[in-house]
Protein backbone atom coordinates (compact mmCIF):
# COMPACT_ATOMS: atom_id res chain seq x y z
CA UNK A 1 0.00 0.00 0.00
CA UNK A 2 1.94 2.97 -1.31
CA UNK A 3 2.04 6.35 0.42
CA UNK A 4 0.05 5.14 3.41
CA UNK A 5 0.40 6.66 6.85
CA UNK A 6 2.37 3.56 7.86
CA UNK A 7 5.10 3.99 5.30
CA UNK A 8 7.18 6.03 7.75
CA UNK A 9 8.41 2.74 9.29
CA UNK A 10 10.73 2.31 6.29
CA UNK A 11 12.84 5.07 7.81
CA UNK A 12 14.01 2.63 10.47
CA UNK A 13 15.78 0.44 7.91
CA UNK A 14 19.54 0.84 7.95
CA UNK A 15 21.48 1.64 4.80
CA UNK A 16 23.83 -1.35 4.57
CA UNK A 17 25.30 -0.71 1.13
CA UNK A 18 28.88 -1.95 1.04
CA UNK A 19 31.73 0.35 0.07
CA UNK A 20 32.10 0.94 -3.69
CA UNK A 21 35.15 -0.26 -5.59
CA UNK A 22 36.05 -2.92 -3.03
CA UNK A 23 36.24 -6.68 -3.33
CA UNK A 24 33.37 -8.18 -1.34
CA UNK A 25 33.91 -11.45 0.49
CA UNK A 26 30.92 -13.34 1.85
CA UNK A 27 32.16 -16.02 4.23
CA UNK A 28 29.98 -18.83 5.52
CA UNK A 29 30.71 -20.97 8.57
CA UNK A 30 28.89 -24.06 9.77
CA UNK A 31 26.97 -23.56 13.02
CA UNK A 32 27.64 -26.27 15.59
CA UNK A 33 29.40 -28.49 13.08
CA UNK A 34 31.41 -30.36 15.72
CA UNK A 35 28.12 -31.79 16.98
CA UNK A 36 26.81 -32.12 13.41
CA UNK A 37 29.81 -34.17 12.22
CA UNK A 38 29.74 -36.40 15.30
CA UNK A 39 26.02 -37.05 14.94
CA UNK A 40 26.49 -38.10 11.31
CA UNK A 41 29.66 -40.11 12.03
CA UNK A 42 31.90 -38.16 9.64
CA UNK A 43 35.35 -39.67 9.21
CA UNK A 44 38.01 -37.83 11.22
CA UNK A 45 40.07 -35.82 10.54
CA UNK A 46 38.64 -35.50 7.01
CA UNK A 47 35.52 -36.95 5.45
CA UNK A 48 36.00 -36.68 1.69
CA UNK A 49 32.34 -37.15 0.64
CA UNK A 50 31.33 -34.42 3.10
CA UNK A 51 34.01 -32.07 1.75
CA UNK A 52 32.92 -32.86 -1.81
CA UNK A 53 29.38 -31.95 -0.78
CA UNK A 54 30.62 -28.56 0.43
CA UNK A 55 32.36 -28.06 -2.92
CA UNK A 56 29.21 -29.00 -4.83
CA UNK A 57 27.11 -26.51 -2.85
CA UNK A 58 29.73 -23.80 -3.45
CA UNK A 59 29.72 -24.54 -7.18
CA UNK A 60 25.97 -23.98 -7.28
CA UNK A 61 26.41 -20.63 -5.53
CA UNK A 62 28.85 -19.55 -8.23
CA UNK A 63 26.45 -20.76 -10.90
CA UNK A 64 23.71 -18.64 -9.35
CA UNK A 65 25.91 -15.56 -8.84
CA UNK A 66 28.18 -14.89 -11.85
CA UNK A 67 29.74 -11.89 -10.10
CA UNK A 68 31.58 -14.26 -7.76
CA UNK A 69 35.07 -14.54 -9.26
CA UNK A 70 36.53 -17.17 -6.93
CA UNK A 71 35.45 -19.23 -3.94
CA UNK A 72 37.60 -20.98 -1.36
CA UNK A 73 36.55 -23.60 1.16
CA UNK A 74 38.02 -25.65 3.97
CA UNK A 75 36.41 -27.75 6.68
CA UNK A 76 32.94 -26.25 7.35
CA UNK A 77 33.55 -22.81 5.85
CA UNK A 78 33.41 -21.24 2.39
CA UNK A 79 34.35 -17.77 1.14
CA UNK A 80 32.83 -16.20 -1.98
CA UNK A 81 34.64 -13.27 -3.58
CA UNK A 82 32.58 -10.75 -5.57
CA UNK A 83 34.52 -8.54 -7.97
CA UNK A 84 34.90 -4.83 -7.03
CA UNK A 85 32.63 -3.55 -9.78
CA UNK A 86 29.60 -5.64 -8.90
CA UNK A 87 26.34 -3.79 -8.38
CA UNK A 88 24.32 -6.90 -7.63
CA UNK A 89 21.42 -6.07 -5.29
CA UNK A 90 22.82 -2.58 -4.91
CA UNK A 91 25.77 -4.04 -2.96
CA UNK A 92 23.49 -4.37 0.07
CA UNK A 93 25.18 -6.48 2.71
CA UNK A 94 21.98 -8.03 4.07
CA UNK A 95 20.85 -9.10 0.60
CA UNK A 96 24.21 -10.61 -0.38
CA UNK A 97 24.76 -12.45 2.88
CA UNK A 98 21.25 -13.82 3.17
CA UNK A 99 21.02 -14.95 -0.45
CA UNK A 100 24.47 -16.55 -0.62
CA UNK A 101 23.92 -18.30 2.71
CA UNK A 102 20.47 -19.59 1.78
CA UNK A 103 21.65 -20.70 -1.68
CA UNK A 104 24.58 -22.61 -0.19
CA UNK A 105 22.52 -24.20 2.59
CA UNK A 106 19.69 -25.21 0.27
CA UNK A 107 22.09 -26.92 -2.12
CA UNK A 108 23.93 -28.59 0.77
CA UNK A 109 20.64 -30.18 1.82
CA UNK A 110 19.51 -30.91 -1.75
CA UNK A 111 22.72 -32.70 -2.69
CA UNK A 112 23.24 -34.53 0.62
CA UNK A 113 21.89 -37.89 -0.58
CA UNK A 114 24.08 -37.84 -3.68
CA UNK A 115 27.29 -37.52 -1.67
CA UNK A 116 26.30 -39.31 1.54
CA UNK A 117 23.79 -41.90 0.30
CA UNK A 118 24.10 -44.18 3.31
CA UNK A 119 23.69 -41.43 5.89
CA UNK A 120 20.30 -40.02 6.83
CA UNK A 121 20.29 -36.33 7.71
CA UNK A 122 19.38 -36.23 11.40
CA UNK A 123 19.40 -32.50 12.10
CA UNK A 124 19.21 -29.46 9.87
CA UNK A 125 22.59 -28.00 8.86
CA UNK A 126 22.94 -24.27 9.43
CA UNK A 127 25.53 -21.75 8.25
CA UNK A 128 26.13 -18.20 9.41
CA UNK A 129 27.38 -15.56 6.99
CA UNK A 130 29.13 -12.20 6.98
CA UNK A 131 30.31 -9.73 4.37
CA UNK A 132 33.70 -7.98 4.48
CA UNK A 133 35.10 -5.40 2.04
CA UNK A 134 38.73 -5.48 0.92
CA UNK A 135 40.06 -2.28 -0.68
CA UNK A 136 42.45 -3.73 -3.26
CA UNK A 137 43.54 -6.91 -4.97
CA UNK A 138 46.52 -7.55 -2.73
CA UNK A 139 44.38 -7.39 0.41
CA UNK A 140 41.83 -9.75 -1.16
CA UNK A 141 44.64 -12.16 -2.04
CA UNK A 142 46.02 -11.88 1.48
CA UNK A 143 42.60 -12.82 2.82
CA UNK A 144 42.51 -15.97 0.69
CA UNK A 145 46.12 -16.74 1.63
CA UNK A 146 45.14 -16.49 5.30
CA UNK A 147 42.30 -18.97 4.82
CA UNK A 148 44.50 -21.43 2.89
CA UNK A 149 47.29 -21.19 5.46
CA UNK A 150 44.67 -21.84 8.12
CA UNK A 151 43.55 -24.95 6.21
CA UNK A 152 47.08 -26.36 6.34
CA UNK A 153 47.64 -25.57 10.02
CA UNK A 154 44.30 -27.03 11.06
CA UNK A 155 44.68 -30.12 8.91
CA UNK A 156 48.17 -30.92 10.17
CA UNK A 157 47.06 -30.55 13.79
CA UNK A 158 43.88 -32.56 13.29
CA UNK A 159 45.72 -35.33 11.43
CA UNK A 160 48.04 -35.71 14.42
CA UNK A 161 45.26 -35.33 16.97
CA UNK A 162 43.03 -38.01 15.49
CA UNK A 163 45.93 -40.38 14.89
CA UNK A 164 46.75 -40.14 18.60
CA UNK A 165 43.12 -40.58 19.66
CA UNK A 166 42.63 -43.60 17.39
CA UNK A 167 45.84 -45.02 18.87
CA UNK A 168 44.38 -44.92 22.36
CA UNK A 169 44.99 -41.47 23.80
CA UNK A 170 42.12 -39.50 25.25
CA UNK A 171 41.35 -36.16 23.56
CA UNK A 172 42.87 -34.33 26.54
CA UNK A 173 46.06 -36.44 26.34
CA UNK A 174 46.31 -35.83 22.58
CA UNK A 175 45.96 -32.08 23.10
CA UNK A 176 48.70 -32.17 25.72
CA UNK A 177 50.99 -34.15 23.42
CA UNK A 178 50.60 -31.54 20.67
CA UNK A 179 50.59 -28.42 22.84
CA UNK A 180 53.23 -25.94 21.69
CA UNK A 181 54.65 -28.25 19.01
CA UNK A 182 55.98 -27.04 15.66
CA UNK A 183 55.47 -28.31 12.11
CA UNK A 184 58.63 -30.43 12.17
CA UNK A 185 57.55 -32.25 15.33
CA UNK A 186 54.12 -33.03 13.90
CA UNK A 187 55.57 -34.32 10.63
CA UNK A 188 58.02 -36.55 12.50
CA UNK A 189 55.30 -37.79 14.84
CA UNK A 190 53.08 -38.79 11.94
CA UNK A 191 55.86 -40.56 10.08
CA UNK A 192 57.75 -42.28 12.91
CA UNK A 193 54.75 -43.37 14.97
CA UNK A 194 52.01 -43.87 12.39
CA UNK A 195 53.85 -44.27 9.08
CA UNK A 196 52.06 -41.26 7.61
CA UNK A 197 54.00 -39.08 5.17
CA UNK A 198 52.22 -35.74 5.49
CA UNK A 199 53.44 -34.55 2.10
CA UNK A 200 51.49 -37.40 0.47
CA UNK A 201 48.18 -36.61 2.15
CA UNK A 202 45.45 -35.47 -0.26
CA UNK A 203 45.92 -31.93 -1.55
CA UNK A 204 42.23 -31.37 -0.91
CA UNK A 205 42.82 -31.83 2.81
CA UNK A 206 46.01 -29.74 2.92
CA UNK A 207 45.11 -26.91 0.56
CA UNK A 208 41.34 -26.75 0.70
CA UNK A 209 39.15 -26.28 -2.36
CA UNK A 210 39.20 -23.42 -4.84
CA UNK A 211 36.32 -22.93 -7.29
CA UNK A 212 36.86 -20.81 -10.39
CA UNK A 213 35.76 -20.60 -14.00
CA UNK A 214 38.29 -21.94 -16.48
CA UNK A 215 38.27 -22.32 -20.24
CA UNK A 216 37.63 -25.89 -21.33
CA UNK A 217 37.70 -27.27 -24.85
CA UNK A 218 34.74 -29.09 -26.31
CA UNK A 219 34.18 -30.82 -29.62
CA UNK A 220 31.04 -30.78 -31.74
CA UNK A 221 30.50 -32.99 -34.77
CA UNK A 222 28.55 -31.27 -37.55
CA UNK A 223 26.14 -33.05 -39.87
CA UNK A 224 28.81 -33.36 -42.56
CA UNK A 225 31.16 -35.05 -40.11
CA UNK A 226 33.35 -32.01 -39.52
CA UNK A 227 34.69 -31.76 -35.98
CA UNK A 228 34.58 -28.23 -34.57
CA UNK A 229 36.69 -27.27 -31.56
CA UNK A 230 35.10 -24.81 -29.20
CA UNK A 231 36.04 -23.39 -25.85
CA UNK A 232 33.86 -22.18 -23.03
CA UNK A 233 34.23 -21.34 -19.39
CA UNK A 234 33.19 -23.97 -16.90
CA UNK A 235 33.20 -24.13 -13.13
CA UNK A 236 36.03 -26.29 -11.81
CA UNK A 237 37.14 -27.29 -8.31
CA UNK A 238 40.90 -27.16 -7.74
CA UNK A 239 43.12 -28.17 -4.84
CA UNK A 240 46.11 -25.97 -5.53
CA UNK A 241 48.34 -23.31 -4.00
CA UNK A 242 46.58 -19.94 -4.30
CA UNK A 243 49.07 -18.08 -2.11
CA UNK A 244 51.91 -17.83 -4.61
CA UNK A 245 51.79 -15.70 -7.75
CA UNK A 246 51.74 -18.65 -10.17
CA UNK A 247 48.04 -19.35 -9.67
CA UNK A 248 47.09 -15.73 -10.33
CA UNK A 249 49.33 -15.46 -13.39
CA UNK A 250 47.73 -18.58 -14.82
CA UNK A 251 44.24 -17.18 -14.17
CA UNK A 252 44.47 -13.44 -14.90
CA UNK A 253 40.73 -13.12 -15.56
CA UNK A 254 40.08 -13.56 -11.86
CA UNK A 255 41.35 -10.03 -11.33
CA UNK A 256 41.39 -8.24 -14.65
CA UNK A 257 38.93 -9.94 -16.98
CA UNK A 258 35.22 -10.33 -17.34
CA UNK A 259 33.62 -13.59 -16.33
Amino acid sequence: MANSKYEYVKGYELDDKLLPGCWIVVRLDGKGFTKFTDLHAFEKPNDKPALDLMDAAATEVMREFPDVRIAFGESDEYSFVFHPGTEIYGRRSSKLVSLVTSCFTANYVRKWAAFLPGTAMKITPMFDGRAVCYPNTQTMRDYLAWRQADAHVNNQYNTCFWALVKDGQTPAEAQLTLKGTLTEFKNELLFSRFGINYSKISEQFKKGSTVIRQKVSTQKVLEDGTVVERSKKALVVLHVDIIRDDFWKQNPDLVHGTI
